[in-house]
């Protein structure tokens, strides 16, 4: 079995680039964009670049050393501790602001692209795709749990075998309820239902 995780509000208490964007004070503008993609108005890819790009010429380095150190859900924390080889997070952040982050986790790590000059950010190269990172463990033969909490996950919700949608910092996206399998709405009973899909698991594979 499989563990697929979306980062931000799954696994890290806050969302991250609200964090980056306060630390070099872009708070109201990431505001600004953050809530457009919320009510629709932007499409989320054209919504992700356009944020992402608003913070073009921070420092690499730093945005990194300041995601390497943002509170996570201790309790999920703890199984992708627990469980490293069948975890991996799967978020559309870029690979050069969470690879810090990712090995702290321990666990496998899919990102988006971005190439760098400089310490500087020059452009996205690639925004993932969520399912295909689902598809990609499926076309190997493992049961693919994926979990998350917004809109931008339905797809790679709908192509995993089990989906639960978390609503650990905010309610899950209304989208993900009609068709999670399970639905944690604390770090807790998170914990408790990918402990239980592990055991069960175990005992299949382990009569």
């Amino acid at each position: 079995m499989r563990f697929l995780f979306d980062l931000d509000g799954t696994v890290t208490q806050q969302e991250t680039l609200p964090i980056i964007a306060r630390r070099f004070g872009a708070e109201a503008d990431m505001a600004q964009l953050t809530e457009q993609a919320v009510s629709g108005a932007v499409p989320y890819e054209q919504s992700l670049r356009n944020r992402v790009m608003m913070l073009r010429d921070c420092s690499v380095r730093e945005v990194a050393k300041l995601l390497a150190s943002v509170p996570l859900y201790e309790k999920i924390y703890q199984f992708i501790s627990e469980h490293k080889a069948q975890c991996a997070v799967v978020t559309s952040n870029l690979d050069c602001w969470c690879s810090s982050l990712i090995q702290r986790l321990g666990c496998q790590g899919f990102c988006s692209q971005a190439i760098t000059c400089d310490d500087k950010l020059v452009e996205i190269a690639s925004i993932i795709k969520k399912e295909v990172i689902v598809d990609h463990f499926k076309d190997q033969g493992e049961t693919v749990v994926f979990v998350g909490d917004g809109h931008n996950d339905l797809q790679a919700m709908q192509h995993a075998h089990i989906a639960i949608a978390a609503g650990l910092s905010n309610p899950p996206a209304p989208s993900l309820i009609p068709i999670a399998h399970h639905i944690a709405k604390t770090p807790q009973s998170l914990y408790n239902i990918l402990t239980s899909l592990f055991l069960m698991t175990d005992l299949a594979e382990n009569p």
